[in-house]
């Protein structure tokens, strides 16, 4: 496995096709490890990114905090199967100040863009460079961020770009919860109280696949269940159609029940995409663990 610093030199190792690609920011998780090994899988060169994107960081002090341990996101990768490890300097990614940028304001002005004003021009400029930088025949993207891979695919689309976006489920703790690298920063009591998110959207889950379609009633299930946890503060709560985020009255076509709430001083999201069809709804609850994540084992030195 080689550390890239530039595109071109990223592009020079590719050894073989179809060309997969997982972008992350690094201080990977089980979620992370989940979606190198479907892109091994599929693929005959894997590359993956390692950049903590400013533009993404709607607050100085969020992007500040970021957890990064590039030496360890190696190992994880290298166990993973993965041929290179891109993690440019700023620099290279922005050599110029940023003077074009990529917006989707249809999908992204709800939910997750109006409580984080400019976070998804920031992804979806930064994505735009990689996928046209890099040239992957494949990208792979977590289900846990649902309103980023909306607007992702749509951006392939608009933007005539030759890579296919592949979705890949959320992955879980054994108690339910989403990984994500913030999860390090809850107290023990909080990250107890966060619970509360995916036992709501469990309790959503269920009512879907029984029968129950109103928007409505599924948000308000979401709802009822943070309101019992202590601590945690809700967002929102929203079903949304999966392809171009619209706000949905009804679950009747494919489409994701999303959440967001704060938890103490940290912002948690997670959701579940209900896939419709003839014969009923399925839920995709995601992957559950069955052991601690390796994210725990480096919190310490945070």
């Amino acid at each position: 496995m080689r550390i890239t610093s530039t595109m071109a030199e990223t592009r020079e190792l590719y050894s073989g096709g179809p060309v997969g690609l997982v972008p992350t920011l690094g201080f990977l998780h089980e979620g992370h490890v989940a979606l190198l090994e479907a892109a091994r899988d599929e693929c005959g060169t894997l590359a993956m990114t390692v950049f903590v994107n400013p533009l993404q960081f709607n607050e100085a002090a969020d992007l500040e905090r970021y957890p990064r341990n590039l030496e360890r996101d190696v190992e994880l990768a290298r166990d993973a199967g993965v041929d290179m490890v891109f993690a440019p300097s700023t620099e290279e990614m922005f050599p110029l100040p940023v003077a074009t940028t990529v917006s989707l304001a249809p999908l992204t002005a709800r939910m997750e863009g109006a409580h984080r004003p400019g976070h998804f021009e920031g992804v979806a400029t930064v994505v735009t460079k990689l996928l046209a930088g890099l040239r992957p025949d494949r990208a792979y993207f977590g289900r846990k961020d649902a309103q980023q891979l909306a607007m992702i695919r749509r951006l392939v689309v608009d933007l005539s770009i030759p890579t296919e976006i592949v979705p890949h489920p959320t992955v879980r703790e054994s108690d339910g919860l989403a990984l994500s690298s913030r999860n390090v920063f809850l107290s023990a009591e909080d990250r107890q109280a966060a619970l509360a998110l995916s036992r709501g959207l469990m309790a959503a889950a269920n009512a879907a696949e029984s029968g129950e379609r109103s928007a409505r009633v599924l948000e308000e299930l979401v709802l009822d269940t943070i309101a019992m946890a202590d601590g945690v503060v809700p967002e929102y709560a929203e079903l949304a159609s999966a392809s171009d985020v619209d706000r949905l009255d009804t679950a009747d076509v494919d489409c994701f029940l999303a959440v967001a709430a704060r938890v103490g001083e940290v912002r948690l999201i997670d959701n579940v995409h209900i896939d419709v069809n003839p014969d009923g709804v399925v839920a995709d609850r995601g992957i559950l663990m069955d052991r601690p994540s390796v994210l725990y084992s480096q919190a310490e030195n945070l």
